[in-house]
């Protein structure tokens, strides 16, 4: 049984804390020492061991002990085949920017696999910075296959699409699927659905080993919003049905019941399906995101989950 570690951060729990945040979070040793509430000049001696210890390499080299904490707590209340959580960052920092070096090391582990995999990928910003952060790994055993449509309303390739991305990254074969995100009509999305190319990569990515994908807010800061996928107007009406989050653009309620309602009638791509028997792993953080993500663990559209330390301590809070 591993050992669990002492709930009191050490002299080196704090090191890392202050080295994540410096070379990571770009945070000055003023803001660090605010951050953490101590003196600038010990803000600077903690930078500063961080490096001289090699915590601090390309990705950090030391689990903080109250993130190993709250991804045994994370992993029990859900049933987690594996857990991730990353420190924050601070208040108005970027939580991606936090999540895509532990995001990036999590697929890693899949890319290294000798055994082919066909690995399903979902988009928006959480993956795209996975795949930013991750070193170029040549992987042409593996399969790489979108979940979700790459065309925008406006006929141009969708911003956030990640298969492509990555298959340059890894040097595997891809699939991307090529229908809009949303159709404008359900028969639409029907014909397109209907097309031999598209059941092909539909079909590939239905039985895929692996499932990566971001989960999206369905709040008013909607990210299917702000990138012009549903008009405010479609948003309030989901709204007022429960719709709390979305995966892969397939739209859900608090419980992390797909609705039958909606944009999910018009949603391209394929939807990922609760309690999978592979792993489903969601890359997420932010507090906006926090009911999104509790649904779609509570329903096990992901079982697998990296975020950072403050979306942690709010899924736990959750009733």
């Amino acid at each position: 049984m591993t050992p669990r570690p002492d709930p009191e951060p050490s002299p080196q729990d704090d090191a890392a804390r202050a080295g994540w945040l410096y070379y990571l979070g770009g945070l000055t040793q003023d803001q660090i020492a605010a951050e953490l509430g101590i003196s600038r000049q010990r803000a600077q001696r903690l930078v500063s061991r961080a490096m001289a210890e090699g915590l601090i390499h390309v990705r950090l080299n030391h689990r903080i002990g109250a993130c190993l904490d709250l991804e045994t707590a994370l992993t029990d209340r859900f049933g987690l085949t594996r857990a991730r959580v990353v420190p924050g960052l601070g208040p108005g920092a970027d939580p991606v920017r936090a999540v895509a070096p532990a995001a990036a090391a999590e697929l890693e582990r899949f890319l290294r696999m000798t055994d082919p995999l066909t690995i399903a990928l979902g988009t928006g910003r959480a993956l795209r910075g996975m795949v930013d952060a991750l070193d170029p790994v040549e992987a042409p055993q593996h399969r790489l296959v979108s979940l979700i449509g790459n065309i925008a309303p406006d006929g141009s390739a969708s911003f956030f699409d990640v298969v492509m991305r990555l298959a340059d990254k890894v040097l595997a074969p891809h699939y991307p699927m090529p229908v809009p995100v949303i159709s404008p009509t359900a028969e639409e999305r029907a014909a397109f659905h209907a097309l031999p190319p598209v059941r092909r990569v539909a079909d590939l990515a239905a039985t895929a080993d692996v499932v990566v994908v971001g989960v999206g807010q369905m709040s008013d800061d909607a990210p299917l919003l702000k990138d012009g996928f549903v008009s405010r107007a479609e948003l309030t009406e989901m709204q007022a049905a429960g719709a709390t989050g979305e995966v892969a653009g397939w739209v859900f309620d608090a419980e992390g019941n797909y609705l039958d309602f909606g944009t999910n009638r018009r949603t391209g791509g394929v939807r990922v399906a609760p309690g999978l028997p592979r792993p489903s792993l969601g890359i997420a953080a932010g507090a906006s995101k926090a009911p999104a993500i509790f649904g779609a663990l509570k329903s096990r559209i992901i079982n697998s989950l990296v975020t950072d330390e403050p979306t942690a301590r709010a899924l736990l809070a959750r009733s």
